[in-house]
């Protein structure tokens, strides 16, 4: 490999690396416009294993809009990022796959709107986490690196009951 090539790869590593926790703080925030933004044209999520449904990008970000407000916290930590780059025959452009393992702690809004009494009273335990993998499929595009499908396989979950 030359000089040249080598850098490119590590810049495209760089930038999927970017977009990947791009999707964990724009879902954590709960911006919902940003989710949007990092799918490419027909991108699709599919959460059915966590509970949730599967379809283009635009349709899950309405239905999380929804679902996600039941907690008053929420971080995704993405680890053991896997990535392999290809072209395949049904894609134009280069395309990548990303397999990565996550831990998700939320807390449930348990008193208002957003949970303000009970963060007041200091930080928010998390009342639920959940682990599995994620399987992102990459397309890079005019804009740079896109998410064209997300798969989530939940392995796990674990709901604690706090005292009221």
């Amino acid at each position: 490999m030359t000089q040249r090539v080598e850098l490119a790869a590590v810049m495209d590593r760089l930038a999927i690396d970017a977009l990947i926790t791009e999707y964990a703080v724009t879902v954590d925030d709960g911006d919902w416009d940003a989710y949007r933004r990092l799918f490419s044209p027909g991108g699709r999520a599919d959460y059915r294993s966590a509970g949730g449904i599967e379809g283009a990008a635009d349709d899950v970000a309405t239905w999380m809009t929804e679902t996600l407000r039941m907690f008053s916290m929420r971080q995704h930590l993405i680890v053991n990022r896997r990535l392999e780059f290809g072209t395949l025959e049904q894609d134009v452009g280069d395309t990548a796959r990303v397999r990565a393992d996550y831990v998700n702690p939320m807390a449930f809004v348990t008193d208002g709107a957003d949970g303000k009494e009970r963060a007041a009273k200091g930080t928010p335990e998390p009342d639920f986490v959940c682990g599995g993998r994620y399987s992102f499929g990459l397309l890079r595009t005019h804009s740079g690196w896109r998410l064209r499908e997300v798969v989530v396989a939940e392995k796990w979950r674990r709901i604690t009951q706090h005292p009221g």
